[in-house]
């Protein structure tokens, strides 16, 4: 919020303020947490601007709010695989714009896209990069990840996608699971011969792909669900979310 606040020329919060307003915020909800392995209490920061200004310049006046809704899966088709297209004529974000950055824009710009694939019975859209056309960004709101052997590659920040913390916790666990993990310009191309690919965000926690359809040629992965890699990494992640394995990364915050 803190970084993405300068870019977006608003005053931001302490790091201190937004941890003591969200656990207040999720002490006030605690009714509203489902029961394990039903969902999850989804907390959502917000920082926004008002105040009566008409020309094109910062709001005089900002709030920054936290509120809770308990969720279940992201996807309607829930941990099952997600079925994705590729686009190559639309862009989410552009070299020195706001793609890395957690505002409102980021999302306007995908609807066209996502729209148009959900109507022909796709999950969501993979998009590229807007200069060469060839390098995996993210889908519409999750990063994502392609595995090789024992390589999980994913696309690096480079200021056009979101350094989304689902995204950093699941490379951490990897590398603690063992797994080499590559932050780097990924193409297109090794989508074809790919082990397993598979999204990651707040929401979805880990996502399997089941397939990716570029330029007409539909690749599949797997046949019943999770690869066996995004299974290990989601049930770690899982697990230490729910306080069920000892957390080692010292990343749970208990409330009472």
């Amino acid at each position: 919020m803190r970084q993405g606040a300068e870019r977006m020329c608003m005053p931001a919060p302490t790091v201190d303020q937004f941890v003591e307003a969200v656990k207040e915020t999720v002490l006030a909800n605690k009714r509203w947490v489902p029961p394990p392995g039903k969902g999850s209490l989804y907390i959502r920061p917000l920082l926004m601007g008002s105040g009566a200004v008409l020309g094109l310049a910062p709001a005089p006046e900002y709030t920054f709010l936290i509120y809770v809704s308990p969720v279940g899966n992201y996807f309607k088709e829930g941990v099952a695989p997600i079925n994705l297209i590729v686009e190559h004529e639309l862009h989410r974000a552009t070299p020195g714009g706001t793609g890395g950055v957690k505002t409102i824009g980021n999302y306007a710009a995908v609807l066209k896209a996502q729209s148009a694939a959900k109507a022909k019975g796709y999950s969501d859209v993979l998009y590229l990069d807007c200069v060469h056309k060839k390098y995996l960004e993210e889908v519409s709101s999750c990063n994502i990840f392609v595995v090789k052997g024992n390589v999980i590659s994913t696309p690096a920040i480079k200021g056009t996608i979101l350094p989304g913390i689902t995204r950093k916790s699941i490379i951490d666990v990897a590398r603690s699971q063992g797994f080499q993990v590559e932050e780097r310009f990924v193409p297109v191309d090794e989508l074809l011969d790919a082990d397993e690919v598979f999204c990651t965000g707040t929401a979805v926690v880990v996502s399997p792909v089941g397939s990716i359809t570029y330029k007409g040629k539909r690749v599949p992965y797997g046949v019943d669900g999770f690869g066996a890699v995004a299974q290990q990494l989601y049930s770690v992640l899982t697990r230490l979310q729910m306080g069920l394995i000892d957390d080692k990364m010292n990343w749970t915050v208990e409330l009472s």
